[in-house]
């Protein structure tokens, strides 16, 4: 499989490039195959890059204090993952990302990425859109935390992300979405045996 393909296609769904500014795009990209449980970023170093998932599944969490993981954010094919505030201010990130299959992900560091804003206002308006469309599902997923119970959330994600929730360790899933692990094993089972 050409690693760059759905790269192209995920582009050309936000923004309309000749082929020649196509090439230039992603000639500014990497491909990187990662092991799973390898980490890509971790707390105390600057994240160097922004990561196109090709193949695979990641995980960014958090570690509090008391030594509990809160997982921050999935990602699967076509999905992008970074620690962002660490990526954006070339600032020490503050969470961990790791693979939770083997993968393979195409990489464009800090400096190539303001390089390519600049080289051309349709590059910036790709990744403008990408922003805005996280801004929205943040949001999104912040609200959906304060307004709905633990019950709801699931069934909320399970509709949306059938493939996560089949690919991702159960711990990982609770931790998203704010239970512990006995509690979704409740809710899972609960759901089996309603369609059962």
């Amino acid at each position: 499989m050409d690693s760059f393909q759905p790269l192209i296609d995920h582009i050309s769904k936000k923004v309309s490039l000749t082929e020649d500014e196509m090439k230039e795009f992603i000639s500014y990209f990497k491909v990187a195959k990662i092991k799973k449980r390898q980490f890509i970023i971790q707390p105390d170093f600057i994240p160097k890059y922004r990561n196109y998932v090709v193949q695979g599944a990641f995980r960014a969490y958090v570690v509090a204090d008391e030594g509990e993981e809160h997982t921050v954010q999935f990602a699967i094919e076509d999905w992008w993952i970074s620690d962002y505030n660490g990526y954006i201010f070339q600032q020490p990130a503050s969470m961990f990302v790791m693979a939770l299959e083997d993968s393979i992900i195409l990489q464009i560091d800090y400096e190539s990425e303001q390089n390519l804003k600049a080289a051309n206002h349709k590059f910036e308006s790709f990744f403008r859109k990408m922003a805005e469309g996280s801004v929205a599902a943040m949001q999104r997923r912040l609200i959906s935390n304060l307004t709905k119970t633990a019950e709801q959330r699931y069934e909320e994600f399970e509709k949306k992300y059938p493939s996560i929730t089949q690919r991702v360790p159960q711990y990982a899933l609770a931790s998203y979405l704010g239970m512990t692990t006995q509690y979704l094993s409740k809710l899972r089972n609960i759901r089996v045996s309603k369609k059962s």
